[in-house]
């Protein structure tokens, strides 16, 4: 009987990529959890083997690669605040550049050539043209999207000199929970709008915040698109076959093509919950481009 395939997942006990560990298992795979806790809960890993541990420890990755001898790795961890990339750059400095070059050099070691990515919109900036399509240049705002750029520069180099192949899929927001409900965002602060706007109609938070009503935008508050996690995990696993096939290195969306402004999803919650959700207004935060729609017809 042939073994499940290995796969990394570092970043496992995450939102995102704890979806990603349970889409791997049901599709065939074997799913290692490499995970230091800071922001990821381990009792959201279990479907797969669990490490604690950071990526940029050399002789635990070298560990774990020697153990599970895994044919591709699937990067989620990373620091992804925008506001406070803004304020603490060299946390997401070290975090997402410096600590994903050392698990790159530790794959190329034991011979690992296939590497998935979390990239961001948040690599374009302020788009000049919308929806943002791939070949868009990339000028990010904030830190949080020149770390995340930086990756991406440093695969193509990796590539070029080590033949190490990647796909780089640039979210744009991600939401929504599993269907069975045992999956779904914890995140301590919450710092995404739905679960944010969802916690004040639930009577945990008093209002929710909107970040400025000037954004050149049809209601004047900040525009995004929205995409299901378990679409974008299908899109990983949709990469992970294409490297299997050969692909080279590449970049993709991942969106579904289609905005909704910070106000519409308030007015969207109101209607299917019934509660009124009271709205403070701010001043817009740095960092914060006004629109991120993907073209996502690649």
């Amino acid at each position: 009987m042939n073994q499940a395939p290995s796969v990394i997942v570092a970043g496992g006990a995450g939102y995102i990529g704890s979806h990603m560990v349970r889409m791997l298992r049901e599709s065939g795979y074997a799913p290692v959890v490499v995970d230091n806790l800071a922001t990821g809960h381990a009792e959201a890993a279990q479907e797969g083997t669990f490490r604690q541990g950071d990526i940029g420890d050399k002789a635990f990755m070298a560990g774990l690669f020697q153990e599970f001898k895994p044919q591709c790795v699937m990067h989620f961890a990373a620091s992804s605040l925008v506001g406070e990339s803004m304020t603490q750059p060299g946390k997401y400095w070290r975090n997402n550049l410096i600590q994903t070059l050392s698990l790159l050099d530790t794959m190329l070691e034991h011979g690992v050539n296939q590497f998935i990515f979390s990239s961001t919109a948040a690599t374009y900036g302020n788009p000049v043209e919308v929806p943002i399509p791939e070949r868009h240049p990339t000028n990010p705002i904030n830190p949080y999207g020149h770390s995340k750029l930086a990756v991406e520069f440093a695969l193509q180099d990796y590539a070029q000199a080590h033949g190490l192949r990647s796909i780089s899929l640039r979210y744009f927001n991600a939401a929504g929970a599993h269907p069975d409900g045992t999956l779904g965002e914890r995140h301590e602060p919450e710092t995404h709008l739905i679960p944010l706007v969802l916690q004040v109609a639930s009577g945990r938070r008093e209002f929710i915040s909107r970040f400025g009503l000037n954004h050149g935008t049809p209601d004047g508050s900040c525009l995004r698109d929205y995409i299901h996690v378990q679409d974008l995990c299908a899109a990983h696993l949709l990469a992970l076959q294409k490297l299997e096939a050969g692909a080279p290195t590449t970049v993709y969306n991942l969106g579904n093509g289609h905005g909704h402004s910070v106000t519409e999803v308030i007015e969207a919650a109101r209607r299917v919950t019934g509660h009124p959700i009271p709205v403070r207004d701010d001043p817009p935060r740095a960092g914060d481009p006004p629109v991120l729609v993907a073209d996502a017809a690649r």
